[in-house]
């Protein structure tokens, strides 16, 4: 077969499936990052503007073309004001450009550990936060924390979240499998609908969600609940083998959905 040939069929065959797989994945890829956000919002305005010009333009309505033609500039500097945390959110992943790789998760055996001392924080009322770096990097909170970089253990994490011990106001953060930092300050949430109830460690939790794609298990030092937040919502009060479900799919197995095992009080 020449090369003529071969161009040919390259072409007619392998061209045309090949430019239609590359748009589905970044089509895909795209909506993955978009649905992690409340930018999907953005997305779902924009399709409806674009339906209603579409619409216009076919039927000729001058007057309404008009309108959205005077409109269309200033509507989009509004929508990049208002949603211009979540586009945020979505060019800093974009900019860690790890579309193919993850870290290094927990194993199951570290999970089990992690959510041993949490239960046993819990029965104690000590107050407990726990991040799980995923795909955005935390290396600015890291930085300004007590670095450790030590193996995961439940006494560890014991040991850290003692009363009157100099890190246990903070979080941990664990990477790749190991705690790399402790006494980490999370940036508290902006929300304003959460519950008067919630403490510091709550809307610290959901203040790191609100940046980064992290994962935090909450334990209460009021009430010892064990809660988990993750894309901007908090999960309360919920059971330890509900929890180290969710945290298997979403860290072991890269699941992003919402919760789907029940109904939860979502703050």
């Amino acid at each position: 077969m020449s090369l003529n040939d071969l161009l040919l069929v390259f072409n007619q065959w392998v061209r045309p499936p090949l430019d239609i797989l590359i748009i589905s994945w970044l089509i895909y890829k795209t909506y993955k990052l978009l649905i992690k956000t409340q930018a999907i919002q953005l997305a779902r305005g924009a399709a409806m503007l674009a339906v209603v010009y579409a619409g216009a333009y076919f039927l000729n309505l001058t007057t309404l073309l008009w309108i959205l033609n005077l409109l269309a500039p200033g509507l989009v500097i509004a929508l990049a004001i208002i949603f211009q945390p979540e586009l945020r959110k979505i060019f800093i992943k974009l900019g860690q450009g790890r579309f193919f790789t993850k870290n290094r998760t927990p194993r199951a055996t570290q999970i089990d550990a992690i959510l041993h001392a949490a239960e046993i924080l819990a029965e104690k009322r000590r107050g407990a936060l726990i991040a799980f770096s995923r795909y955005v990097a935390l290396d600015e909170l890291i930085e300004r924390a007590t670095v450790i970089d030590s193996e995961l253990s439940t006494s560890l994490l014991l040991s850290i979240f003692e009363f009157d011990t100099p890190l246990h106001d903070g979080g941990v953060i664990i990477r790749n499998g190991r705690i790399v930092a402790a006494g980490c300050f999370f940036p508290l949430s902006q929300q304003k609908d959460i519950k008067q109830s919630f403490g510091s460690r709550h809307r610290a939790a959901l203040g790191l969600t609100e940046e980064a794609d992290a994962v935090v298990l909450i334990v209460s030092e009021e009430t010892g609940a064990l809660s988990l937040a993750y894309d901007a919502k908090l999960y309360y009060n919920l059971g330890s083998a509900m929890i180290r479900r969710r945290l298997v799919q979403l860290i072991e197995d890269g699941d992003d959905g919402i919760m789907k095992d029940g109904v939860f009080d979502v703050e």
